[in-house]
């Protein structure tokens, strides 16, 4: 694990109550941070994470809200403001596949009004939504925005062509943000490749060595492996804006 200090430091992470999400909260708040733990209202895995890595001794608060939502996302993101008195590091880290399995890009039946509608709600404008309305605190504080992209939206075929899209998006985004905060507040991205988590739980021992076969350091990514590249641009990189870092053990090479 990366090693620093951040005590003092404030900082969001949405969709966090498990993989990715959950791997930056309990990082960065075993450095000295103050995490506001985002989780879906009526996902009890959210207050359940909170009570774990408070019994560690870690200062994690729960600030529950569906980023897919205009309204509920900004006032989500209002409250970790205000009950962590300010913020330094946001990680647009909400997002969904939409599916259980993937979709063949020529299946176009299969993407659906409701399914563009669900994914950009959620992968995409979320992002935006959060980031505007923590753009005021950010700058304040001479933060950092961190965004949860894909590989799947620079090279790779996703679990669906909209999710691939979805994640492109990100990835533009980024740099457009980036843009429009500075100098005031840093934008970056990371694209996971295949990773060990919930979403991945259900494939079968052949798919796991496949994916772990075609990466270069052979072996899929952890969620604490990109947590660290997620504190390496939130909280070091201090030239760095507008990029998007693949972590994916040299899987698209």
């Amino acid at each position: 694990m990366i090693q620093m200090d951040l005590t003092g430091k404030r900082a969001l992470v949405t969709g966090s109550a498990s993989g990715i999400g959950l791997g930056c909260v309990t990082m960065m708040a075993k450095l000295g941070a103050r995490v506001a733990l985002n989780h879906l209202p009526d996902d009890a895995a959210g207050p359940q994470q909170i009570a774990v890595l408070k019994e560690q001794g870690l200062d994690v608060i729960s600030t529950p809200g569906n980023v897919s939502l205009p309204g509920q996302a900004e006032a989500m993101v209002e409250d970790a403001i205000g009950q962590l008195g300010g913020l330094d590091y946001l990680v647009n880290n909400a997002g969904t596949s939409g599916t259980p399995e993937p979709i063949p890009p020529g299946a176009l039946d299969k993407m659906t009004e409701e399914f563009w509608q669900l994914l950009l709600n959620t992968n995409l404008i979320g992002p935006f939504r959060c980031s505007k309305a923590a753009a005021g605190a950010l700058k304040e504080s001479g933060g950092a925005i961190v965004n949860i992209a894909s590989v799947a939206g620079i090279s790779t075929q996703g679990s669906s062509l909209v999710y691939s899209a979805s994640k492109a998006g990100v990835v533009s985004l980024t740099r457009s943000l980036a843009r429009g905060l500075g100098p005031q507040v840093r934008v970056n991205a990371v694209a996971p490749g295949q990773v060990a988590t919930a979403w991945t739980a259900s494939w079968t021992d052949q798919q796991k060595q496949e994916a772990r076969d075609k990466a270069v350091l052979k072996r899929r990514c952890t969620p604490d492996d990109i947590a660290e590249a997620v504190l390496f641009l939130c909280a070091s990189a201090n030239m760095v804006t507008g990029q998007t870092l693949v972590v994916d053990g040299g899987l698209t090479l």
